[in-house]
Protein backbone atom coordinates (compact mmCIF):
# COMPACT_ATOMS: atom_id res chain seq x y z
CA UNK A 1 0.00 0.00 0.00
CA UNK A 2 1.36 3.44 -0.94
CA UNK A 3 2.08 5.96 1.77
CA UNK A 4 -0.17 9.01 1.29
CA UNK A 5 1.32 12.28 0.16
CA UNK A 6 2.62 14.39 3.02
CA UNK A 7 0.27 17.28 3.90
CA UNK A 8 1.47 20.83 3.23
CA UNK A 9 3.89 22.33 5.72
CA UNK A 10 2.17 23.86 8.74
CA UNK A 11 3.46 27.48 8.85
CA UNK A 12 2.74 27.90 12.56
CA UNK A 13 4.57 24.73 13.54
CA UNK A 14 7.47 25.58 11.25
CA UNK A 15 7.75 29.08 12.67
CA UNK A 16 7.81 27.75 16.23
CA UNK A 17 10.73 25.51 15.24
CA UNK A 18 12.54 28.49 13.70
CA UNK A 19 11.89 30.69 16.73
CA UNK A 20 13.35 28.05 19.03
CA UNK A 21 16.23 27.25 16.59
CA UNK A 22 15.31 23.58 16.83
CA UNK A 23 18.01 21.60 15.02
CA UNK A 24 15.79 18.49 14.94
CA UNK A 25 13.96 20.06 11.99
CA UNK A 26 17.08 20.78 9.91
CA UNK A 27 16.59 19.10 6.55
CA UNK A 28 12.84 18.63 7.09
CA UNK A 29 12.08 22.10 5.72
CA UNK A 30 13.77 25.35 4.77
CA UNK A 31 12.92 28.92 5.76
CA UNK A 32 12.99 31.60 3.05
CA UNK A 33 13.08 35.24 4.15
CA UNK A 34 11.58 37.75 1.72
CA UNK A 35 13.42 40.77 3.12
CA UNK A 36 16.88 39.23 2.66
CA UNK A 37 16.29 36.91 -0.29
CA UNK A 38 17.98 34.00 1.46
CA UNK A 39 16.85 30.61 2.75
CA UNK A 40 18.08 28.99 5.96
CA UNK A 41 17.88 25.86 8.04
CA UNK A 42 15.48 26.09 11.03
CA UNK A 43 18.37 26.28 13.51
CA UNK A 44 20.08 29.23 11.82
CA UNK A 45 21.69 31.40 14.55
CA UNK A 46 20.73 34.64 12.81
CA UNK A 47 18.01 36.84 14.28
CA UNK A 48 14.58 35.23 13.91
CA UNK A 49 12.72 36.87 11.01
CA UNK A 50 9.21 38.19 11.39
CA UNK A 51 6.53 35.63 10.60
CA UNK A 52 5.03 37.80 7.89
CA UNK A 53 8.35 37.77 6.00
CA UNK A 54 8.93 34.02 5.80
CA UNK A 55 7.87 31.22 3.48
CA UNK A 56 8.58 27.54 4.14
CA UNK A 57 9.74 25.03 1.54
CA UNK A 58 10.10 21.27 1.85
CA UNK A 59 13.25 21.16 -0.31
CA UNK A 60 16.21 23.43 -0.97
CA UNK A 61 15.45 23.09 -4.68
CA UNK A 62 12.03 24.68 -4.19
CA UNK A 63 13.55 27.60 -2.31
CA UNK A 64 16.12 28.07 -5.07
CA UNK A 65 13.39 27.83 -7.69
CA UNK A 66 11.58 30.68 -5.96
CA UNK A 67 14.66 32.86 -6.30
CA UNK A 68 16.25 32.51 -2.85
CA UNK A 69 19.95 31.89 -2.25
CA UNK A 70 21.48 29.72 0.46
CA UNK A 71 22.46 31.36 3.74
CA UNK A 72 26.23 31.67 4.10
CA UNK A 73 26.02 31.50 7.88
CA UNK A 74 24.00 28.33 8.53
CA UNK A 75 24.77 26.57 5.21
CA UNK A 76 21.35 24.95 4.71
CA UNK A 77 22.73 22.75 1.93
CA UNK A 78 24.93 20.92 4.48
CA UNK A 79 22.15 19.56 6.69
CA UNK A 80 21.14 15.88 6.77
CA UNK A 81 18.58 14.95 4.14
CA UNK A 82 14.91 14.64 4.93
CA UNK A 83 14.14 11.22 6.45
CA UNK A 84 10.79 11.39 4.69
CA UNK A 85 12.21 9.95 1.47
CA UNK A 86 13.42 6.83 3.29
CA UNK A 87 10.17 6.33 5.20
CA UNK A 88 7.72 6.82 2.37
CA UNK A 89 7.09 4.30 -0.40
CA UNK A 90 5.21 6.37 -2.99
CA UNK A 91 6.49 7.49 -6.37
CA UNK A 92 7.65 10.92 -5.16
CA UNK A 93 9.83 9.32 -2.48
CA UNK A 94 11.16 6.76 -4.95
CA UNK A 95 11.97 9.57 -7.38
CA UNK A 96 13.83 11.48 -4.65
CA UNK A 97 15.91 8.42 -3.79
CA UNK A 98 16.79 7.87 -7.45
CA UNK A 99 17.70 11.53 -7.98
CA UNK A 100 19.98 11.36 -4.94
CA UNK A 101 21.59 8.26 -6.46
CA UNK A 102 22.40 10.17 -9.67
CA UNK A 103 19.74 8.75 -11.98
CA UNK A 104 19.13 12.07 -13.75
CA UNK A 105 22.87 12.50 -14.43
CA UNK A 106 23.11 8.96 -15.81
CA UNK A 107 19.86 8.62 -17.75
CA UNK A 108 18.22 12.04 -17.84
CA UNK A 109 14.64 12.78 -16.88
CA UNK A 110 13.30 10.33 -19.54
CA UNK A 111 15.29 7.53 -17.89
CA UNK A 112 14.07 8.53 -14.42
CA UNK A 113 10.46 8.55 -15.57
CA UNK A 114 10.81 5.22 -17.37
CA UNK A 115 12.40 3.62 -14.31
CA UNK A 116 9.37 4.68 -12.23
CA UNK A 117 6.84 3.61 -14.88
CA UNK A 118 5.51 7.11 -15.55
CA UNK A 119 5.63 9.50 -18.47
CA UNK A 120 7.86 12.55 -18.12
CA UNK A 121 4.78 14.76 -17.95
CA UNK A 122 3.14 12.69 -15.20
CA UNK A 123 6.32 12.60 -13.12
CA UNK A 124 6.86 16.34 -13.51
CA UNK A 125 3.27 16.99 -12.43
CA UNK A 126 3.61 14.80 -9.33
CA UNK A 127 6.86 16.39 -8.21
CA UNK A 128 5.75 19.96 -8.87
CA UNK A 129 2.42 19.29 -7.19
CA UNK A 130 4.06 18.22 -3.94
CA UNK A 131 7.49 19.85 -3.93
CA UNK A 132 7.00 22.89 -6.11
CA UNK A 133 9.75 21.93 -8.58
CA UNK A 134 10.41 19.22 -11.14
CA UNK A 135 13.17 16.61 -11.44
CA UNK A 136 15.64 18.87 -13.27
CA UNK A 137 15.49 21.49 -10.50
CA UNK A 138 15.92 18.81 -7.84
CA UNK A 139 18.95 17.37 -9.64
CA UNK A 140 20.36 20.88 -10.11
CA UNK A 141 20.10 21.57 -6.38
CA UNK A 142 21.98 18.35 -5.67
CA UNK A 143 24.71 19.30 -8.14
CA UNK A 144 25.05 22.69 -6.44
CA UNK A 145 25.36 21.05 -3.03
CA UNK A 146 28.04 18.64 -4.29
CA UNK A 147 29.90 21.51 -5.92
CA UNK A 148 29.95 23.54 -2.70
CA UNK A 149 31.17 20.53 -0.76
CA UNK A 150 34.09 20.09 -3.17
CA UNK A 151 34.88 23.80 -3.36
CA UNK A 152 35.07 24.16 0.40
CA UNK A 153 36.75 20.88 1.37
CA UNK A 154 39.22 20.20 -1.44
CA UNK A 155 41.83 21.97 -3.53
CA UNK A 156 40.56 20.50 -6.79
CA UNK A 157 40.70 22.82 -9.82
CA UNK A 158 37.32 24.40 -10.50
CA UNK A 159 36.98 22.58 -13.81
CA UNK A 160 37.32 19.26 -11.98
CA UNK A 161 34.80 20.40 -9.38
CA UNK A 162 32.29 21.32 -12.09
CA UNK A 163 32.36 17.97 -13.85
CA UNK A 164 32.60 15.99 -10.61
CA UNK A 165 29.42 17.67 -9.41
CA UNK A 166 27.62 16.71 -12.63
CA UNK A 167 27.55 20.00 -14.53
CA UNK A 168 27.69 19.81 -18.31
CA UNK A 169 29.88 22.88 -18.69
CA UNK A 170 32.02 25.35 -16.73
CA UNK A 171 29.60 28.13 -17.63
CA UNK A 172 26.63 26.20 -16.23
CA UNK A 173 28.64 25.51 -13.08
CA UNK A 174 29.58 29.16 -12.59
CA UNK A 175 26.06 30.42 -13.26
CA UNK A 176 24.45 27.92 -10.88
CA UNK A 177 26.91 28.59 -8.03
CA UNK A 178 26.42 32.36 -8.36
CA UNK A 179 22.65 32.00 -8.46
CA UNK A 180 22.33 29.56 -5.54
CA UNK A 181 25.02 30.92 -3.23
CA UNK A 182 25.29 34.58 -4.36
CA UNK A 183 29.04 34.10 -4.70
CA UNK A 184 31.46 32.90 -7.34
CA UNK A 185 33.20 29.55 -6.88
CA UNK A 186 36.44 31.41 -6.14
CA UNK A 187 34.75 33.48 -3.43
CA UNK A 188 33.35 30.34 -1.82
CA UNK A 189 36.80 28.76 -1.77
CA UNK A 190 38.33 31.84 -0.16
CA UNK A 191 35.70 31.70 2.58
CA UNK A 192 35.94 27.96 3.03
CA UNK A 193 34.92 26.55 6.39
CA UNK A 194 37.22 23.53 6.38
CA UNK A 195 40.51 23.21 4.58
CA UNK A 196 41.71 19.64 4.23
CA UNK A 197 44.97 18.40 2.89
CA UNK A 198 45.57 14.70 2.67
CA UNK A 199 46.93 12.20 0.20
CA UNK A 200 46.67 13.10 -3.50
CA UNK A 201 43.70 11.38 -5.14
CA UNK A 202 41.70 11.27 -1.89
CA UNK A 203 38.86 13.60 -0.96
CA UNK A 204 38.05 14.23 2.71
CA UNK A 205 34.42 15.08 3.44
CA UNK A 206 32.30 15.57 6.54
CA UNK A 207 28.95 13.74 6.44
CA UNK A 208 26.48 15.28 8.89
CA UNK A 209 23.83 13.38 10.86
CA UNK A 210 21.00 14.31 13.21
CA UNK A 211 22.00 14.03 16.85
CA UNK A 212 22.20 11.79 18.73
CA UNK A 213 24.39 9.67 16.48
CA UNK A 214 26.92 7.08 17.65
CA UNK A 215 29.23 6.75 14.65
CA UNK A 216 31.50 4.30 16.45
CA UNK A 217 28.61 1.87 16.96
CA UNK A 218 27.46 2.01 13.34
CA UNK A 219 31.00 1.44 12.09
CA UNK A 220 31.56 -1.41 14.57
CA UNK A 221 28.47 -3.20 13.26
CA UNK A 222 29.65 -2.81 9.68
CA UNK A 223 33.18 -3.81 10.64
CA UNK A 224 32.01 -7.00 12.35
CA UNK A 225 30.55 -8.13 9.01
CA UNK A 226 33.57 -7.01 6.93
CA UNK A 227 34.44 -9.32 4.02
CA UNK A 228 38.20 -9.66 3.37
CA UNK A 229 39.16 -8.03 0.08
CA UNK A 230 35.96 -5.99 -0.08
CA UNK A 231 35.90 -4.39 3.39
CA UNK A 232 38.35 -3.68 6.21
CA UNK A 233 37.93 -2.79 9.89
CA UNK A 234 40.80 -1.64 12.12
CA UNK A 235 38.76 -0.90 15.24
CA UNK A 236 38.20 2.76 14.37
CA UNK A 237 37.92 3.10 10.60
CA UNK A 238 35.68 1.04 8.34
CA UNK A 239 36.87 0.89 4.74
CA UNK A 240 35.28 -0.69 1.72
CA UNK A 241 35.13 -0.76 -2.06
CA UNK A 242 32.07 0.84 -3.64
CA UNK A 243 30.91 -0.35 -7.06
CA UNK A 244 29.97 2.93 -8.73
CA UNK A 245 28.66 3.62 -12.27
CA UNK A 246 32.07 4.55 -13.70
CA UNK A 247 34.32 2.22 -11.72
CA UNK A 248 35.18 1.06 -8.21
CA UNK A 249 35.91 3.58 -5.47
CA UNK A 250 37.38 3.19 -2.00
CA UNK A 251 35.88 4.92 1.03
CA UNK A 252 37.31 5.11 4.55
CA UNK A 253 34.81 6.07 7.26
CA UNK A 254 35.61 7.11 10.82
CA UNK A 255 33.87 9.07 13.60
CA UNK A 256 34.20 12.84 13.35
CA UNK A 257 37.27 13.86 15.38
CA UNK A 258 35.36 16.53 17.33
CA UNK A 259 32.79 14.04 18.62
CA UNK A 260 29.99 15.69 16.66
CA UNK A 261 27.08 13.85 15.08
CA UNK A 262 29.00 13.27 11.87
CA UNK A 263 31.30 10.88 10.03
CA UNK A 264 34.55 11.72 8.30
CA UNK A 265 34.74 10.12 4.86
CA UNK A 266 37.93 9.78 2.81
CA UNK A 267 37.00 8.90 -0.77
CA UNK A 268 39.07 7.83 -3.74
CA UNK A 269 36.71 7.47 -6.72
CA UNK A 270 37.78 6.04 -10.05
CA UNK A 271 36.16 9.11 -11.65
CA UNK A 272 35.20 12.35 -9.94
CA UNK A 273 31.75 12.35 -11.54
CA UNK A 274 30.83 9.44 -9.25
CA UNK A 275 31.35 11.54 -6.12
CA UNK A 276 27.69 12.50 -5.65
CA UNK A 277 26.58 8.87 -5.96
CA UNK A 278 29.30 7.77 -3.53
CA UNK A 279 28.19 10.31 -0.92
CA UNK A 280 24.54 9.33 -1.31
CA UNK A 281 25.33 5.63 -0.85
CA UNK A 282 27.53 6.30 2.16
CA UNK A 283 24.76 8.33 3.76
CA UNK A 284 22.34 5.45 3.24
CA UNK A 285 24.85 2.90 4.55
CA UNK A 286 25.39 4.94 7.72
CA UNK A 287 21.70 5.88 8.15
CA UNK A 288 22.66 9.54 8.46
CA UNK A 289 19.29 10.97 7.40
CA UNK A 290 17.16 9.21 10.01
CA UNK A 291 14.99 11.15 12.45
CA UNK A 292 16.10 9.80 15.86
CA UNK A 293 13.60 11.92 17.76
CA UNK A 294 10.63 10.37 15.95
CA UNK A 295 12.04 6.84 16.30
CA UNK A 296 12.89 7.15 19.99
CA UNK A 297 9.58 8.82 20.84
CA UNK A 298 7.64 5.91 19.36
CA UNK A 299 9.78 3.01 20.57
CA UNK A 300 10.56 4.57 23.93
CA UNK A 301 6.86 4.87 24.72
CA UNK A 302 6.54 1.06 24.68
CA UNK A 303 7.31 -0.47 28.10
CA UNK A 304 9.04 -3.43 26.44
CA UNK A 305 11.62 -1.28 24.70
CA UNK A 306 11.74 1.81 26.93
CA UNK A 307 14.89 0.83 28.84
CA UNK A 308 16.70 -0.26 25.67
CA UNK A 309 15.93 3.01 23.89
CA UNK A 310 16.93 5.06 26.92
CA UNK A 311 20.25 3.22 27.04
CA UNK A 312 21.05 3.78 23.37
CA UNK A 313 19.29 6.92 22.09
CA UNK A 314 19.52 7.54 18.37
CA UNK A 315 20.49 3.96 17.50
CA UNK A 316 20.71 3.51 13.72
CA UNK A 317 20.23 0.71 11.17
CA UNK A 318 23.52 0.16 9.27
CA UNK A 319 22.74 -0.68 5.66
CA UNK A 320 24.52 -1.74 2.50
CA UNK A 321 25.50 0.74 -0.23
CA UNK A 322 24.18 -1.77 -2.78
CA UNK A 323 20.97 -3.74 -2.17
CA UNK A 324 21.81 -6.30 -4.85
CA UNK A 325 25.08 -7.06 -3.06
CA UNK A 326 23.22 -7.38 0.25
CA UNK A 327 20.74 -9.80 -1.31
CA UNK A 328 23.51 -12.14 -2.46
CA UNK A 329 25.26 -11.86 0.90
CA UNK A 330 21.99 -12.64 2.68
CA UNK A 331 21.65 -15.87 0.69
CA UNK A 332 25.25 -16.80 1.50
CA UNK A 333 24.57 -16.12 5.17
CA UNK A 334 21.57 -18.42 5.43
CA UNK A 335 22.06 -20.89 8.30
CA UNK A 336 25.76 -20.07 8.80
CA UNK A 337 27.61 -17.89 11.30
CA UNK A 338 28.70 -14.31 10.56
CA UNK A 339 32.29 -15.55 10.22
CA UNK A 340 31.18 -18.29 7.85
CA UNK A 341 29.24 -15.83 5.70
CA UNK A 342 32.27 -13.54 5.49
CA UNK A 343 34.45 -16.45 4.31
CA UNK A 344 31.97 -17.59 1.67
CA UNK A 345 31.48 -14.04 0.38
CA UNK A 346 35.23 -13.45 0.11
CA UNK A 347 35.48 -16.43 -2.24
CA UNK A 348 33.13 -14.73 -4.70
CA UNK A 349 35.23 -11.60 -5.08
CA UNK A 350 37.39 -12.87 -7.92
CA UNK A 351 34.32 -12.41 -10.15
CA UNK A 352 34.22 -8.71 -9.21
CA UNK A 353 36.06 -5.74 -10.72
CA UNK A 354 39.61 -5.51 -9.31
CA UNK A 355 41.03 -2.22 -8.08
CA UNK A 356 43.78 -0.73 -10.23
CA UNK A 357 45.99 -1.31 -7.19
CA UNK A 358 45.12 -2.67 -3.74
CA UNK A 359 44.38 -0.23 -0.93
CA UNK A 360 45.47 -1.96 2.24
CA UNK A 361 43.70 -5.33 2.12
CA UNK A 362 41.03 -4.08 -0.30
CA UNK A 363 41.31 -5.65 -3.75
CA UNK A 364 37.92 -6.01 -5.50
CA UNK A 365 34.46 -4.55 -5.89
CA UNK A 366 31.61 -6.97 -5.25
CA UNK A 367 30.66 -8.87 -8.45
CA UNK A 368 27.86 -7.36 -10.48
CA UNK A 369 24.83 -9.61 -11.06
CA UNK A 370 25.62 -10.37 -14.71
CA UNK A 371 29.13 -11.57 -13.79
CA UNK A 372 27.87 -13.57 -10.83
CA UNK A 373 25.18 -15.28 -12.91
CA UNK A 374 27.92 -16.71 -15.14
CA UNK A 375 30.47 -17.44 -12.41
CA UNK A 376 31.58 -20.94 -11.47
CA UNK A 377 30.64 -21.31 -7.81
CA UNK A 378 31.76 -24.90 -7.29
CA UNK A 379 34.87 -23.86 -5.33
CA UNK A 380 33.02 -21.44 -3.03
CA UNK A 381 31.87 -24.15 -0.63
CA UNK A 382 28.13 -23.84 -1.12
CA UNK A 383 25.62 -26.65 -1.23
CA UNK A 384 24.07 -27.41 -4.60
CA UNK A 385 20.81 -25.79 -3.57
CA UNK A 386 22.54 -22.63 -2.37
CA UNK A 387 24.54 -22.37 -5.60
CA UNK A 388 21.33 -22.58 -7.60
CA UNK A 389 19.77 -19.85 -5.48
CA UNK A 390 22.74 -17.51 -5.95
CA UNK A 391 22.73 -18.12 -9.73
CA UNK A 392 18.95 -17.64 -9.96
CA UNK A 393 19.06 -14.44 -7.90
CA UNK A 394 21.98 -13.01 -9.89
CA UNK A 395 20.24 -13.81 -13.17
CA UNK A 396 17.01 -12.18 -11.97
CA UNK A 397 18.90 -9.07 -10.87
CA UNK A 398 20.75 -8.95 -14.19
CA UNK A 399 17.64 -9.23 -16.37
CA UNK A 400 15.54 -6.89 -14.21
CA UNK A 401 12.99 -9.41 -13.00
CA UNK A 402 14.18 -8.50 -9.50
CA UNK A 403 14.85 -4.78 -9.05
CA UNK A 404 16.65 -3.55 -5.94
CA UNK A 405 17.97 -0.12 -6.95
CA UNK A 406 17.43 3.11 -5.02
CA UNK A 407 13.98 3.62 -6.56
CA UNK A 408 12.70 0.10 -6.03
CA UNK A 409 9.06 -0.38 -5.08
CA UNK A 410 9.57 -2.18 -1.77
CA UNK A 411 6.42 -4.27 -1.91
CA UNK A 412 7.10 -5.32 -5.48
CA UNK A 413 10.73 -6.12 -4.62
CA UNK A 414 9.51 -8.38 -1.81
CA UNK A 415 7.27 -10.30 -4.20
CA UNK A 416 10.06 -10.62 -6.76
CA UNK A 417 12.52 -11.94 -4.17
CA UNK A 418 10.09 -14.53 -2.85
CA UNK A 419 9.67 -15.83 -6.41
CA UNK A 420 13.36 -16.81 -6.49
CA UNK A 421 13.78 -20.48 -5.42
CA UNK A 422 15.58 -20.67 -2.08
CA UNK A 423 14.61 -17.20 -0.82
CA UNK A 424 12.12 -17.16 2.02
CA UNK A 425 10.53 -14.56 4.31
CA UNK A 426 13.60 -14.06 6.55
CA UNK A 427 15.99 -13.40 3.64
CA UNK A 428 13.45 -11.15 1.93
CA UNK A 429 13.04 -9.15 5.14
CA UNK A 430 16.80 -8.80 5.67
CA UNK A 431 17.19 -7.41 2.15
CA UNK A 432 14.47 -4.85 2.90
CA UNK A 433 16.04 -3.95 6.25
CA UNK A 434 19.71 -3.60 5.29
CA UNK A 435 19.55 -3.46 1.50
CA UNK A 436 16.61 -1.17 0.74
CA UNK A 437 16.94 0.68 4.09
CA UNK A 438 13.23 0.26 4.82
CA UNK A 439 12.67 1.63 8.36
CA UNK A 440 9.68 -0.63 9.07
CA UNK A 441 10.86 -4.24 8.70
CA UNK A 442 10.44 -7.20 11.04
CA UNK A 443 12.51 -10.39 10.66
CA UNK A 444 10.11 -13.31 11.10
CA UNK A 445 11.58 -16.23 12.99
CA UNK A 446 14.96 -14.59 13.67
CA UNK A 447 16.50 -16.57 16.56
CA UNK A 448 18.34 -13.61 18.11
CA UNK A 449 15.15 -11.56 18.14
CA UNK A 450 13.21 -14.43 19.69
CA UNK A 451 15.75 -14.72 22.50
CA UNK A 452 15.54 -11.02 23.26
CA UNK A 453 11.75 -10.97 23.05
CA UNK A 454 11.50 -13.95 25.39
CA UNK A 455 13.76 -12.18 27.88
CA UNK A 456 11.51 -9.14 27.70
CA UNK A 457 8.28 -11.12 27.95
CA UNK A 458 7.15 -10.37 24.40
CA UNK A 459 6.78 -12.36 21.18
CA UNK A 460 6.96 -12.21 17.40
CA UNK A 461 3.20 -11.82 17.26
CA UNK A 462 3.39 -8.67 19.38
CA UNK A 463 6.23 -7.19 17.34
CA UNK A 464 4.49 -7.74 14.01
CA UNK A 465 1.85 -5.17 14.92
CA UNK A 466 3.65 -2.87 17.36
CA UNK A 467 6.51 -0.42 16.86
CA UNK A 468 5.36 0.74 13.43
CA UNK A 469 6.65 2.52 11.43
CA UNK A 470 10.05 1.96 13.07
CA UNK A 471 10.30 -1.81 13.42
CA UNK A 472 13.75 -1.87 11.80
CA UNK A 473 15.08 0.20 14.69
CA UNK A 474 13.36 -2.10 17.17
CA UNK A 475 15.24 -4.96 15.50
CA UNK A 476 18.56 -3.22 16.17
CA UNK A 477 17.74 -2.67 19.85
CA UNK A 478 16.77 -6.32 20.25
CA UNK A 479 19.84 -7.54 18.38
CA UNK A 480 21.96 -5.43 20.73
CA UNK A 481 20.41 -7.30 23.64
CA UNK A 482 21.09 -10.70 22.06
CA UNK A 483 24.51 -10.00 20.47
CA UNK A 484 26.13 -7.18 22.49
CA UNK A 485 29.54 -7.67 20.84
CA UNK A 486 28.20 -5.96 17.69
CA UNK A 487 27.35 -2.77 19.58
CA UNK A 488 29.30 -0.23 21.62
CA UNK A 489 26.76 0.94 24.20
CA UNK A 490 26.24 -0.92 27.46
CA UNK A 491 22.69 -2.17 27.82
CA UNK A 492 20.57 -1.70 30.92
CA UNK A 493 19.86 -4.73 33.13
CA UNK A 494 17.04 -6.98 31.91
CA UNK A 495 13.76 -6.93 33.82
CA UNK A 496 13.66 -9.45 36.66
CA UNK A 497 11.17 -11.64 34.79
CA UNK A 498 13.85 -12.49 32.23
CA UNK A 499 15.69 -14.59 34.79
CA UNK A 500 12.87 -17.13 35.07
Amino acid sequence: MLVPMTPPLDPERCYRAVASRDARFDGWFFTAVATTGIYCRPSCPARTPLARNVTFFSTAAAAQGAGYRACRRCRPDAVPGSPEWDVRADVVARAMRLIADGEVERCGVPGLAARLGYSERQLHRLLVGELGVGPLALARAQRAQTARLLIETTDLPMADVAFAAGFASIRQFNDTVREVFAATPTQLRRARVVATGGTPGWLTLRLAARAPYDAAEVLLFLGAHAVPGLEEWDGTTFSRVLDLPHGPAVVQLSPAPDGAAAVTARLRPAELRDLGVAVSRCRRMLDLDADPAAVDDTLGADPTLAALVAGAPGRRVPASPDAAELAVRAVLGQQVSVAGARTLTARLLTAGTPLAEPVGTLTHAFPRPAALAEADLTAVGLTGGRRRTVHALAAALADGSVCLDAGADREQAARELLAVPGIGPWTKALVALRGLADPDVWLPGDLALRRSLAALGSSDADASTRWRPWRSYAVMHLWALAVPTLFTRRLPPLPERSAS
